[in-house]
């Protein structure tokens, strides 16, 4: 069982966070700490001007209040929010945080992901550790 691990979470209405909830307790060893990440992308500059510093914020309060709730009922979990590049965030954040095992959600990939890749793929691809994709 894995010790330390990763649940990335998108808050797409297609997304299933529960059951990549479910799939880390059933893969948590004794003591196991299980995080939910979830990574805000990088506004664009052009975007910038046009959003107060204060709807940034409360935003990412939301965002961090959410997960805090969804961590709630879970035993040993914690709720992270960080900013960046989803796939290279997670991975960067998995890489210095000791993560042996990350659960991702993950979509039917379209045409376009096969050219210009998904989250999934690129953690698929280049985590250090295991990687469970859900669909």
């Amino acid at each position: 069982m894995y010790t330390n691990i990763l649940v990335p979470v998108s808050f797409e209405a297609e997304r299933d966070v529960d059951k990549s909830i479910d799939v880390a307790r059933v893969l948590a060893g004794e003591g196991a700490q299980i995080t939910l990440l979830h990574v805000v992308e990088h506004i664009p500059s052009y975007a910038v001007s046009y959003m107060s510093q204060e709807y940034v914020d409360e935003a990412s309060r939301a965002v961090q209040a959410e997960l805090e709730q969804m961590a709630e009922g879970i035993e040993n979990a914690r709720a992270v929010v960080i900013e960046g590049h989803s796939g290279r965030s997670i991975l960067d954040w998995a890489g210095k945080n000791g993560v042996d095992c990350i659960i991702l959600a993950s979509h039917r990939p379209g045409l376009q992901d096969y050219f210009l890749g998904s989250t999934a793929a690129q953690v698929v691809r280049h985590a250090g550790c295991s990687v469970h994709v859900l669909r």
